[in-house]
């Protein structure tokens, strides 16, 4: 018997790693289970799911040309309809002010993450007047920085006693 991908078959365990299970066949041919074909939820360790001699239901789902056979379990297992996932729904449209993360005012960084809102600056504002905002914002972050590693044991600039 010729096997395709897309066939269920029974099989017998043979052999069991860590990557997976080895399963044999009808007719003397074995494929491999790879971990993550075992089960639907996380496998850490496939001596808790299978144990050698258990007869299992596969799927093949590749056949490579050197002979080795790629198996399923959990694709062989028929799942009723409702238990599949429900469609997702339309994505919610983004306008073209960048408004992904939930902020007005377009990109820039999320508040909830540390970064600073977005303030879309004017377009008459010098050179001058961004490096003294730019200066000034940098010393308040330094000034920050700095008392919260003082005191610390082992930050920079920690006072000793």
């Amino acid at each position: 018997m010729a096997i395709e991908v897309g066939t269920k078959l029974e099989g017998k365990v043979t052999g069991i790693t860590h990557f997976g299970a080895f399963v044999d066949l009808s007719g003397g041919v074995t494929g491999l289970v790879h971990i993550s074909e075992i089960a639907d939820n996380y496998v850490k360790d496939v001596n808790d799911h299978l144990k050698i001699n258990d007869v299992v239901t596969v799927k093949v789902i590749n056949v490579d040309k050197d002979g080795k056979i790629g198996l399923s379990i959990k694709q062989a297992v028929d799942k009723p309809a409702s238990e599949s996932r429900p469609p997702r729904g339309p994505r919610p449209e983004r306008s073209s002010g960048g408004e992904r993360f939930g902020g007005g005012g377009g990109g820039g960084f999320n508040r909830e993450r540390g970064g600073r809102p977005f303030k879309p600056a004017a377009n008459k504002t010098s050179f001058e007047d961004k490096m003294s905002r730019f200066l000034k914002d940098s010393e308040e972050r330094i000034s920050s920085l700095k008392k919260n590693t003082e005191g610390k044991r082992g930050g920079r600039g920690a006072k000793r006693m």
